[in-house]
């Protein structure tokens, strides 16, 4: 019995990640809701190893560790002590920029996927698209008051953390990648900042910038390396590539 609960876990974990990995992350909330990990936070008692290499198998125990790796994971130093980096240009702090507008709220939640794992308000992304005139103008004045005051709301801090295995034996945090559901209310100003800072951005992001922009995708790069890296065995030249892979990169930005 056991070994075939653990044989289906696997199956479905892999399906999660195979999910992500091609980033139909609708499909990847459902497959999660369907194993109910929220009411759990996501950490199935299979036993999970502490800092000293002790295999946990104790719910309670599995769960500070975690808490213990989380609040570790985020509150270390971001950025080394001598890093060399061009000036900040100087700007206005006390410009806000427009007020949010009702059409942009709208936007927002047009874009929003059906479906999807709710935040810990629980309230499902459905909900939001079923809102009347009266409504998007409640929830739009809202998120004016958060965009003037610069303060997040409680709810929209408190997230339910998931963990989903890296590898098929997976004993430590680290072999695997923690996923955060927010209140679907919090991405909504979440898209609308995010908008218009990608605007202001893409007009000083050069054209050798690829991956995380629209139309502007790793693919393009890779195709782009292949033909320099073809042209230089036919000149017989030699060739050097970089790659540097940052360890836990998302996790390490100093929000």
């Amino acid at each position: 019995m056991d070994r075939a609960k653990k044989e289906y876990l696997e199956k479905i974990c892999n399906e999660i990640m195979e999910f992500q990995r091609t980033g139909r992350y609708d499909l990847m909330y459902m497959k999660t809701k369907e194993l109910g990990w929220k009411e759990n936070h996501g950490i199935q008692n299979v036993g999970i190893e502490d800092s000293q290499g002790n295999r946990i198998v104790d719910q309670r125990q599995v769960l500070k560790i975690w808490e213990n790796y989380i609040s570790e994971l985020y509150d270390r130093p971001n950025r080394p002590e001598t890093l060399e980096v061009e000036p900040e240009e100087e700007v206005d702090t006390d410009e806000k920029g427009p007020y949010i507008l009702q059409s942009e709220v709208e936007k927002a939640i047009k874009e929003m996927r059906k479906g999807k794992a709710t935040g810990d308000d629980d309230v499902p992304g459905d909900v939001l698209k079923l809102l009347g005139e009266g409504g998007l103008k409640t929830l739009t004045k809202l998120m004016n008051t958060i965009y003037e005051s610069g303060e997040w709301p409680k709810d929209f801090t408190e997230v339910t953390m998931i963990a989903l295995k890296k590898k098929t034996k997976a004993t430590k945090c680290s072999d695997h990648r923690t996923i955060s559901l927010i209140a679907h209310t919090a991405k909504i100003i979440a898209k609308i900042l995010k908008r218009r800072i990608e605007r202001k951005i893409e007009d000083v992001l050069g054209e050798d910038q690829f991956g995380f922009r629209r139309g502007k995708g790793t693919r393009d790069a890779i195709g782009m390396m292949r033909i320099i890296a073809e042209r230089t065995l036919e000149i017989d030249e030699e060739l050097c590539v970089c790659f540097i892979d940052w360890q836990k990169a998302f996790d390490r930005v100093n929000w």
